[in-house]
């Protein structure tokens, strides 16, 4: 809520890739139970985090989102790495999502350059729009402390945020797949950072080269601490159980949970489940 914190983001052994949790630094955690509101909380902590991530010399970042206490559309983000902001009468605006009804006009011309020359991947496991009834205010801004009608509200921000992007920008994010995750961070990521949505499952064995690591293996062990039908859904099980399918692997998972019905699970190629 405007105070500022320490957060922490890793860097690689390659010493060029960066590894930053938008949690870290606008996690939901952060804000006391009696002052979360995401009309007034913003991401220009995790731009923060980018911007030192920029400054260590890293030539990619990585951006998990999820477990945020905001709803800006990534707003503070861009914020924090140059971009401005204005209304209608050319005021530049504050921060949080509430500002986004009152957005007309966005200005790049100030970004930081070395986002230019930075890939940026965001590892993202929802599929959820921006807007809508499946969109980031109305899915997700209630449990950071919005009202219905706060939430209505925010919708409604999310949708002129859109509308300028696309206009400013030439960028339609208002219904694209993820846009929606950490308060529309993601769509904010793709708007300003032309970063791209990617299941973190695929990032994280990509990065691992899991696939070469499993190639003279015998067995394959992964776990999670509940394992249920969603486990299919793009968890971190899945990107095992798929490589080990390919290379005819075993696949046991060990879980602190599981459901009963486990026959799809098995039916993808698991072996046994604990």
């Amino acid at each position: 809520m405007g105070e500022k914190i320490s957060a922490k983001y890793g860097v690689l052994g390659d010493n060029r890739t960066a590894v930053v949790e938008m949690a870290a630094a606008s996690g939901l955690w952060l804000v006391p139970q009696d002052k979360r509101n995401p009309l007034y909380t913003t991401t220009y902590g995790t731009g923060d985090m980018v911007r030192s991530a920029l400054d260590f010399g890293v030539e990619k970042v990585i951006v998990g989102i999820g477990g945020s206490s905001t709803t800006d559309g990534g707003m503070g983000m861009a914020q924090a790495l140059g971009i401005k902001f204005y209304d209608k009468e050319g005021n530049e605006l504050g921060y949080g999502g509430i500002q986004l009804e009152k957005l007309y006009k966005i200005d790049m011309k100030n970004r930081d350059p070395r986002v230019n020359r930075t890939i940026f991947e965001v590892a993202c496991d929802v599929d959820n729009p921006l807007t809508g009834s499946k969109g980031a205010a109305y899915v997700y801004s209630p449990q950071k402390g919005a009202n219905p009608d706060e939430v209505k509200r925010l919708d409604e921000c999310l949708k002129n945020f859109a509308k300028v992007i696309k206009k400013d920008l030439g960028k339609d994010v208002e219904n694209l797949k993820g846009a929606g995750a950490a308060g529309g961070l993601g769509a904010g990521l793709v708007a300003f950072l032309d970063a791209k949505l990617r299941l973190g499952v695929d990032i994280v064995t990509e990065t691992i080269n899991l696939r070469k690591r499993m190639e003279n293996v015998d067995l394959a062990i992964t776990g999670e601490g509940s394992t249920d039908i969603q486990t299919l859904m793009g968890k971190a099980p899945t990107g095992v159980i798929n490589i080990a399918k390919e290379l005819k692997v075993p696949v046991v998972i060990i879980s602190g949970s599981v459901a009963d019905d486990m026959s799809k699970l098995h039916e993808s190629g698991v072996d046994a489940i604990f």
